[in-house]
């Protein structure tokens, strides 16, 4: 019968990489097509494979159609790992919603052109920034939770996009999978501003790029039961994963040879935002390892201590910093990063930059730089208490769905669909419950935009209205009219507080694209 074949992007990335080395090393029944930009770097790395009879490589970018039906022509199993991220995202916002949402549209374009679309799997790796900023108190998340794109993430607005279009594709073996943060060994090579964009009390589950490989490989399985298809999934490696951002940063920098608490020598805390990342504990990982196993279960600081054995050399050379006279040195070069004049934190406070400082750092009554100068640079100041990571007191932090959740979507009356439109500030327009909870419903949000999407992707899924998407960030508004979203918005946002947000970051958004 001959190999099937596995479609993949991102096959350069730390995720896809990881993710083609394993299923290439570990599945002699797959052969791989991979799409690859057409550089020295994605030449240099898949040199070993050119002319290897189970690697078929197309040449192009997720704007060309093309390429990415050459190489889905014949596949059995799609994995949609790539895209623009952050920090390219960041710089490049455009271009970001240009290229990630083209990606998606020509994946499911190439898919449906196949004679058998139905019977291949489509996995969509989606991001934990789709729900933005979860603080203690709403920190545990789930699947079907209120997006809220944090102020100035637009790559967290183009994966909502994508995920919608294929789960709203009408093909039968999509899936789409949440990746959180990924713990990699060169995640030290990070150094750039937005490293600061992120409070210390920040919760996220990381997943290592061991599980996550694993976890590509497993999708490509076929006694996968049918009722896995058609769903939204977040993955993350368990309880020892689960990490503040102080608990990450102190266990990466111990791994290297730092010791116990070097962050509070090498950084200030007011180098790092209050709020307007993204993170979240899972409530429902577990449910995609039930699934799929692919977690090794591996320790975390065992794990760290793996990852500093294959960082390059320059970074043993930390274990210096523990003498006060070179962690000085260390901490002015760390404090020069955050300086940057577009991204860095201390930039925006030196220059009084009002809409990124209310944005990251804001409190009840609006924020901007007169909070800021109230916030100390003592450690000592600061509470880096973590919240309980005991998933059996997740419950306690569950967000209400708006509708009986202990019934399947085909029982819902229409009447149950009427008040989960209402709770989410708007209406339900069909006078008859659909027969296919994948088929579009008709909806409408309290703006007055009408709309169509499916009871999957509303309720099971999390997204509402397109035409209320994030930019200009019009959040104040909608939380007054959308009870759903005020869930997550006023945890971190008074309900009095005169934000900023708006047109204002729109035109500098268009601004500096044409600069």
């Amino acid at each position: 019968m001959g190999n099937k074949k596995v479609f993949m992007t991102g096959a350069s990335g730390n995720m896809g990489w990881e993710s083609f080395k394993r299923i290439y090393e570990n599945r002699p029944d797959l052969d791989i097509a991979v799409l690859l930009r057409d550089s020295k770097k994605n030449r240099d790395l898949f040199a070993p494979y050119l002319g290897d009879k189970r690697v078929q490589i197309c040449w192009g970018d997720f704007e060309q159609y093309e390429p990415i039906l050459e190489g889905i022509t014949g596949a059995s199993y799609v994995l949609h790992i790539g895209g623009m991220i952050s920090p390219a995202a960041d710089y490049y916002p455009k271009k970001t919603f240009k290229v990630n949402q083209a990606a998606a549209e020509n994946i499911v374009r190439a898919i449906k052109a196949q004679p058998n679309p139905d019977e291949i799997t489509a996995c969509n790796i989606g991001t934990v920034a789709q729900t933005g900023n979860r603080p203690p108190g709403i920190h545990w998340g789930r699947t079907g939770d209120p997006f809220k794109i944090s102020v100035y993430d637009h790559y967290a607005q183009t994966k909502v996009n994508a995920e919608r279009i294929f789960a709203e594709s009408g093909l039968k073996k999509w899936v789409s999978l949440r990746q959180s943060g990924i713990l990699y060994p060169n995640i030290l090579k990070n150094m750039d501003p937005i490293m600061y964009h992120v409070p210390l009390v920040d919760v996220l589950e990381w997943s290592t790029v061991d599980d996550s490989a694993i976890l590509m490989d497993r999708v490509c399985n076929d006694d996968i039961p049918d009722e896995f298809y058609r769903r939204f999934y977040n993955i993350g490696s368990g309880h020892e994963y689960r990490l503040t951002l102080y608990e990450f940063e102190d266990l990466l920098l111990w791994a290297i040879g730092m010791g116990r608490h070097a962050p509070k020598r090498l950084f200030k805390p007011t180098w790092f935002v209050n709020r307007n990342f993204h993170g979240q504990w899972y409530a429902d990982s577990d449910v995609l390892e039930d699934y799929l196993h692919f977690r090794q279960n591996i320790p975390a600081e065992e794990y760290f201590r793996q990852m500093s054995k294959k960082v390059s050399w320059v970074y043993k050379l930390s274990a210096f910093t523990r003498i006060p006279g070179i962690s000085h040195l260390a901490g002015a070069a760390l404090g020069m990063i955050a300086k940057d004049k577009r991204f860095g934190t201390r930039a925006w406070a030196e220059a009084s930059d009002v809409e990124r400082l209310s944005a990251f750092y804001g409190d009840a009554s609006g924020g901007g730089p007169e909070y800021f100068k109230t916030l100390s640079d003592k450690w000592e100041d600061w509470d880096l208490t973590p919240p309980s990571n005991d998933i059996a007191e997740a419950d306690k932090y569950k967000l209400d769905h708006g509708y009986d959740e202990t019934k399947d979507l085909t029982e819902l009356t229409v009447k149950e669909l009427q008040d989960a439109a209402k709770f989410r500030g708007g209406e339900y327009l069909d006078s008859k419950k659909p027969a296919d909870i994948y088929a579009p419903s008709k909806w409408k949000c309290a703006f007055g935009h009408e709309f169509e999407m499916s009871l999957n992707t509303v309720l099971k899924g999390g997204h509402w209205c397109p035409e209320c998407e994030p930019i200009p960030w019009n959040y104040d508004a909608i939380a007054k009219v959308n009870p759903f979203f005020a869930q997550v918005w006023y945890a971190d946002h008074g309900k009095d507080e005169d934000n900023v947000f708006g047109w204002e970051i729109y035109r500098d958004y268009d601004e500096f694209q044409e600069k």
